[in-house]
């Protein structure tokens, strides 16, 4: 067994693991919907068995000199749309659900993830990165409606809910951003990363962008609906108030430099 087919089953299971957690959650609700824990935990299910497939070395084939793990393409285009769709019923948790505005989303996802599918498996050099431009541009749509529309929408309900959906947003943001990142320095792009890394890189980035969000936002959205916090709860709680304290810290040291000067 090679090295990157021991990351993908260490990915496997850690998909494992946050499925059944977000399960065991499920079992004492809390006021949080069971259809969000229902998503939460097909997340994980669905990503592991397509990181299974290229674990026992499926779902891959060789493009243009180099191997594009079609794959993870089945994973992110079902899985990334959902997180959306988590992330949409968060800012919407107390009113009525734009479902106009989460299909915009969720379709745009779909056309972000399959300009990049297509992208990996071109064979010419200017039709590779042209899809990737149209992907890029379908990117940064979607973080416009995550950041504006779908933000306003958290803003119209309470103080803390808004609060929440500002720290899972910016979570969410940092995290997918990585994604075309280590797209274009991979083999698939500029090749500054070798194969192996970047298969370690696309498991670490999918973990705590699928397990990771949805447990931030599972325990976030129990600590609104319920003042008696479990562990997880409670540390979701400080991770959240570590993350305020850094920022606070940034924005004290950024306005004394302003004042210096």
């Amino acid at each position: 067994m090679d090295l990157q087919s021991i990351i993908h089953w260490i990915y496997v299971a850690g998909m494992a693991i946050g499925a059944l957690h977000f399960w065991s959650l499920s079992r004492n609700g809390r006021g949080v919907p069971q259809h969000e824990y229902l998503v939460a935990i097909f997340i994980p299910i669905w990503s592991g068995l397509a990181y299974m497939a290229m674990a026992l070395d499926q779902g891959k084939v060789e493009a243009s000199g180099q191997i594009a793990h079609y794959a993870r393409y089945i994973d992110w285009i079902v899985t990334t749309p959902l997180l959306l769709l988590s992330l949409s019923w968060t800012a919407m948790q107390f009113t009525k659900k734009d479902w106009t505005l989460i299909g915009f989303l969720m379709s745009t996802q779909v056309v972000v993830i399959t300009s990049g599918l297509i992208a990996d498996l071109s064979e010419q050099d200017w039709i590779r990165y042209l899809w990737d431009i149209c992907g890029v541009v379908a990117f940064l749509i979607v973080l416009w409606g995550i950041w504006n529309p779908l933000r306003a929408k958290s803003k119209t309900q309470t103080a803390e809910l808004s609060n929440l959906y500002n720290k899972l947003v910016t979570y969410f943001t940092v995290l997918w951003i990585c994604y075309p990142i280590v797209w274009i320095i991979g083999p698939s792009g500029f090749g500054w990363i070798n194969q192996t890394i970047e298969t370690f890189l696309f498991c670490l980035i999918p973990f705590f962008s699928k397990v990771g969000f949805s447990f931030l936002d599972l325990h976030g959205l129990r600590n609104l609906q319920d003042s008696r916090p479990t562990t997880g709860d409670r540390f979701v709680e400080n991770t959240f108030k570590f993350v305020d304290n850094i920022t606070a810290f940034g924005r004290t040291q950024r306005q004394s430099s302003r004042r210096r000067v």
